[in-house]
């Protein structure tokens, strides 16, 4: 009796490891650079954010054990194939340059890419107006890529490891301009510290480089992971959580063609 006893533990505790196995957590890569709103370090040092709360809700509309992971945004995709993370949810554009290395989910955010420039400055988001200026943009970006391939031949392209270092230098008067998202930069010009600048246009379109929305980069023929993200972006749009998230932090739509 005491043998079958110890059989039936044996069994039970097998099972109960194999369920924890296949709970393991999926470890959600963030740029370990704040990037408010999207993700910042509160006073406690917990990750916090718009970006933060879709995570989360998409994670549980999705029935995935997720954990915010940061990493250094310049190595988040070598972090994502080297298998340190294993999803990007960092407002990483799907793009074709991109799509050589990594899958994408659905896009759970789409927003266009701006130029910002003190509001005494007569700037338009264009070649001939940016003639001679120096722009400033976040590195291993679109912006980046973007202000290479548009403006480079006209104006000096100065790259900074993080959008908080840009804005400081606009703020300074050390770059003309900076180009980056829209949302991004609605919030850093409704501020105190952005109070000196504005918005002053959208670029021109390029697809190619700015991709088609944001969306969670998994690893090549991780199709169970992409599909459980999909579906978990999927719901939340559909409910309505995504928006009630969004209205938390944004005033106009995160979505744009």
């Amino acid at each position: 009796m005491e043998l079958k006893k110890i059989l039936v533990a044996t069994l039970a505790t097998t099972l109960l490891g194999a369920g924890v196995a296949s709970a393991e957590q999926v470890k959600i890569g963030i740029a370990a650079e704040p990037y408010p709103p999207f993700t910042s370090l509160n006073s406690s040092g917990t990750w916090i954010g718009w970006e933060v709360d879709i995570i989360n809700a998409v994670c549980a509309a999705g029935k995935l054990d997720c954990v915010v992971t940061p990493v250094a945004w310049d190595g988040i995709i070598a972090s994502l194939n080297g298998q340190q993370i294993d999803a990007i949810m960092s407002s990483m554009s799907i793009t074709e340059e991109r799509m050589k290395t990594i899958d994408f989910s659905d896009a759970y955010y789409n927003t266009p890419a701006v130029i910002v420039a003190d509001k005494s400055m007569d700037i338009a988001p264009t070649p001939e107006s940016l003639a001679g200026k120096i722009v400033g943009v976040q590195a291993s970006t679109i912006h980046q890529a973007y202000a290479n391939a548009h403006f480079a031949d006209v104006a000096e392209i100065r790259v900074y490891q993080t959008q908080d270092e840009a804005n400081q230098d606009l703020v300074a008067g050390r770059v003309d301009a900076i180009q980056a998202d829209s949302i991004a930069m609605a919030g850093f010009v409704e501020s105190d510290n952005g109070s000196c600048c504005e918005i002053k246009g959208i670029v021109a379109k390029d697809e190619a480089i700015l991709g088609k929305g944001v969306g969670a980069g998994v690893r090549k023929g991780e199709d169970a992971l992409r599909e459980k993200l999909n579906a978990g972006i999927a719901a939340i749009l559909e409910n309505g959580t995504h928006a009630e998230i969004t209205s938390q932090y944004f005033t106009s739509s995160i979505f744009h063609e």
